[in-house]
């Protein structure tokens, strides 16, 4: 299990600026996505998904746009967080009601 994990890279953020620069590098170089990739000492993947994204922000592919993904996450987590509150309420009302009686 520890020869597994050796291999794996840690997690990196990158901000939205420098994304747009690696798609705009993808676009504009002649260069395949992969060749950028190894270049910048990115994944292939990583470098795919922003191109793709980007192409959906500009309204060039079907898809969630980045603010409708910030907004559907937002939704999921204020709904998780009111789901809670109200289990909570629930527990609540149900032990006031077994102490009264």
């Amino acid at each position: 299990m520890a020869s597994m994990e050796q291999g794996r890279r840690p997690r990196r953020s990158f901000t939205e600026q420098y994304k747009a620069e690696v798609v705009a590098l993808c676009r504009n170089s002649g260069k395949s996505m992969a060749e950028v990739a190894r270049d910048l000492d990115l994944t292939e993947s990583s470098v795919r998904r922003w191109v793709s994204q980007a192409e959906i922000d500009a309204g060039r592919r079907e898809g969630l746009t980045t603010d409708e993904r910030a907004e559907l996450s937002r939704l999921r987590r204020e709904n998780r967080v009111l789901r809670e509150e109200r289990d909570i309420l629930k527990r609540a009302t149900a032990f006031f009601a077994k102490e009264t009686r």
